[in-house]
């Protein structure tokens, strides 16, 4: 999904509630005598494939070094059952409630928030572990015991942009963004991240019709902003950097966005070089043997590294210190389970991580970058690692 759609708010949409019973105990289940069977449920096709296949990827690498390439955790096989979500929230919720009638405990996944925030009121009201993907809504920080989540959140991504000017304290932030939900949604959220940081924050949105952006670019220049943060999707993304350049707009002002993944970068145009970006990763950015072996382990499967390779990676990581924690007998035990996730630090392929016991919010490092060309193609280059705590979301319903 493009950057602007992670910033979005997603709305949490009622589910019923599923009554199961003996939900944990069905022979399709969570354990038996030689294995332990989770399940992922992520896009491998629809509108979000592209981003479940990286997840994917980092999955599959993070489960082959969580258990030393044996599969195995204490002695029992992890069998994975992947399921394709479709980016439906109808398919999704209905698969859900699939795989916990057959009695699975552990249900990972999803780039999408609207489909999450679906998901983790089924996970409460089932008692089962679930541990969203890619999805960056806040709302699923602190949503229920029972949900997790092995990516980063709406709050660091606009934190993130917000430390490229050091204090933001008494800055003048204008929000540039098409005018309809997300890019709504990107204004609300940088008013109430950096807004509540001590920025004067406004914004300039353009109608979905327009065609001409230089009224927008001279009006973003006329604000004088410090940092101008653009949120933008579709295919005048390259006249509205276009447009932003040619009316000076990069040499009056500071101008950031999000790095998406490595499709994306020659979308930008003549500004590429001037544009400065908040990243949640790139392969480049973490220096650690964490992130060594995830790389390696994808490129030996025939992939790449990519945006969300480290929430799928973090997530067999999670799925396997679970299950560490969940018990030895037939069943496992999902509060266990769920007390053993509640404060764990571990190294992770972007740095040291730690799951926030009261709300589950995941604290982790973020970074800034530029593209650079090299060999005729546009390259990240790490400018600075912002550690977890400068970047760290407050504490879900504080």
């Amino acid at each position: 999904m493009s950057r602007s759609r992670l910033l979005a708010a997603a709305a949490l949409a009622s589910a019923g509630v599923l009554a199961l019973a003996g939900c944990g105990s069905s022979a399709n289940g969570s354990t038996s005598s030689g294995s332990v069977k989770v399940a992922v449920l992520t896009s491998k096709t629809g509108p979000l494939a592209a981003y479940g296949q990286e997840y994917l990827q980092g999955f599959k690498a993070g489960l082959d070094y969580a258990t030393q390439g044996t599969g195995k955790v204490d002695g029992k096989k992890v069998e994975v059952d992947y399921v394709d979500d479709q980016g439906k929230p109808d398919t999704a919720v209905s698969q859900f409630k699939d795989l916990v009638g057959k009695g699975y405990q552990i249900i990972g996944g999803t780039a999408d928030s609207g489909i999450a925030l679906q998901l983790a009121p089924l996970a409460e009201q089932n008692k089962v572990l679930y541990i969203s993907g890619p999805a960056a809504a806040d709302q699923i920080t602190g949503i229920n015991k029972y949900t997790f989540r092995s990516g980063r959140q709406t709050w660091q991504d606009v934190m993130t942009a917000g430390k490229s000017l050091g204090d933001i304290q008494g800055k003048n932030v204008v929000v540039l963004a098409q005018d309809y939900a997300f890019g709504q949604a990107n204004v609300a959220a940088v008013k109430a991240v950096l807004g509540s940081q001590g920025a004067h924050v406004s914004q300039i949105l353009v109608p979905l019709s327009a065609t001409d952006f230089t009224p927008f670019a001279l009006k973003a220049k006329q604000a004088r902003p410090d940092l101008l943060f653009v949120a933008w999707a579709g295919d005048t993304t390259g006249s509205m950097w276009q447009s932003l350049d040619q009316q000076g707009v990069f040499a009056s002002t500071k101008v950031v966005t999000g790095l998406a993944n490595i499709a994306s970068y020659p979308l930008y145009g003549p500004a590429t070089s001037k544009i400065d970006f908040l990243s949640y990763y790139f392969s480049q950015a973490p220096d650690n043997p964490v992130n060594q072996a995830m790389v390696s382990d994808i490129r030996k499967a025939g992939g790449q590294a990519d945006l969300f390779s480290p929430d799928g990676f973090v997530a067999a990581q999670m799925m396997v210190h679970a299950i560490q924690s969940g018990g030895d007998g037939s069943q496992l035990d999902v509060d266990k389970m769920v007390s053993g996730l509640e404060g764990w630090s571990f190294d992770a392929p972007k740095g040291k991580e730690t799951i926030r016991k009261s709300d589950h919010a995941m604290l982790q490092p973020m970074f800034l970058a530029k593209l650079t060309k090299q060999g005729g193609s546009w390259v990240p280059q790490l400018e600075q690692t912002l550690d977890a705590a400068s970047v760290a979301p407050p504490e879900a319903g504080h």
